[in-house]
């Protein structure tokens, strides 16, 4: 099995992408992260569920999580609109080095291979990336649940 068999269309953004479209889209097809596309249309970054929650959640709470029980339910409701007005560029760490890059397999890595990447990088997806002289194309993306699902049905 080779990455470019596994590889499925997937849901991406790009990097001036409305945040809260990204939560609703992320939120409401259940996924673990987004592709990040960059100006020239190559994956830029994972944007994980994890992220948008962190930047969901008051700094004062962050620093003293002992705060957070005392926000009532009817605050919490609204702690979406804090999303209201960011791009997906603004919900991606800004320093150097924190960005959560997308690993990219090339189409004739093996399953293993592209398994080890992923447990490598600890990241839920893989992009499927093919590059020649003319620059890169994404073949698709490939989950971890997908990833076990096809090697659960090899056994």
């Amino acid at each position: 099995m080779r990455a470019r068999e596994l590889a499925e269309e997937y849901p991406s953004v790009t990097l001036d992408s409305d945040a809260l479209d990204a939560a609703r889209l992320l939120a409401g097809q259940r996924l673990p992260g987004l592709v990040v596309m960059d100006e020239a249309d190559e994956p830029y970054a994972i944007l994980p569920a994890s992220r948008l929650v962190m930047v969901l959640v008051p700094d004062y709470v962050m620093e003293d999580p002992a705060l957070a029980a005392v926000i009532d339910e009817k605050h919490a409701d609204r702690m979406c609109q804090a999303l209201r007005g960011m791009t997906v560029r603004d919900c991606l760490p800004s320093q150097p080095g924190k960005r959560l890059p997308l690993p990219a397999a090339e189409p004739d890595d093996t399953a293993m291979e592209v398994a080890a990447l992923m447990a490598r990088e600890r990241s839920p997806l893989v992009a499927v990336v093919e590059r020649d002289k003319l620059g890169a194309r994404t073949l698709g993306v490939i989950t971890a649940a997908h990833l076990l699902e096809r090697l659960l049905g090899e056994t």
